[in-house]
């Protein structure tokens, strides 16, 4: 019997701790990793350069905001089609926070990037309290980081308030506090949903 190819889309705020979470669940599971940052951010960089902007400012950033954004996630998920064509589950490591308004934006993207009808999609939601994530954030020393440090309060209450109204999907919550998850407690919940698959 074929299963049908899987994707995981790993969600959480900044210093949550998603790309960990998101290279745990690619090397037990052997999917596909998909990071929006690798995948764009050399030409994220030279596009702001181009505008006139600062090319690590996102945030704040209009032309990013209206046009670069959009285009980043295409990307990744045409990316993410390419590998669920060939039998390939894969994991997606991006926010996702613009689109979580949206009920139906699974079904649209399976629709519009041509991902096979008989994908499966698995919602990673990773939670972590605000000092944790923001000295996360804080060690990491990315420049794209500086605004969001600037006014930590306004941004984690923002960003707790953006709820996923996604109605699709299987779901995955992951507590990824300052100790961190092992690798053990990742597997037991990918196990857990295997037994539970359709």
């Amino acid at each position: 019997m074929t299963l049908a190819p899987r994707v995981y889309i790993v969600i959480g705020p900044a210093g949550s701790g998603k790309t960990g979470v998101a290279r745990l669940i690619a090397g037990l599971s052997g999917a596909a990793y998909i990071d929006k940052d690798t995948a764009c951010t050399r030409l994220t960089e030279a596009l702001l350069d181009l505008a006139g902007t600062d090319p690590s400012e996102r945030d704040l950033n209009p032309y990013y905001q209206s046009v670069v954004m959009d285009l980043e996630y295409a990307t990744i998920l045409d990316l993410a089609a390419d590998n669920l064509r060939v039998g390939r589950p894969v994991v997606l490591d991006a926010p996702f926070g613009r689109y979580f308004f949206q009920p139906d934006y699974l079904a649209e993207v399976t629709y519009r990037h041509n991902w096979p009808a008989d994908v499966e999609l698995v919602v990673v939601r990773v939670q972590v309290d605000s000092e944790t994530a923001r000295e996360r954030v804080r060690a990491r020393g990315c420049a794209r980081d500086r605004s969001k440090l600037a006014d930590w309060d306004t941004f984690w209450k923002a960003a707790e308030a953006n709820e996923c109204r996604w109605s699709d999907g299987r779901r995955l919550v992951f507590d990824n506090r300052a100790d961190g998850l092992t690798a053990d407690e990742v597997a037991r919940a990918l196990a857990g949903l295997d037994r539970s698959s359709p």
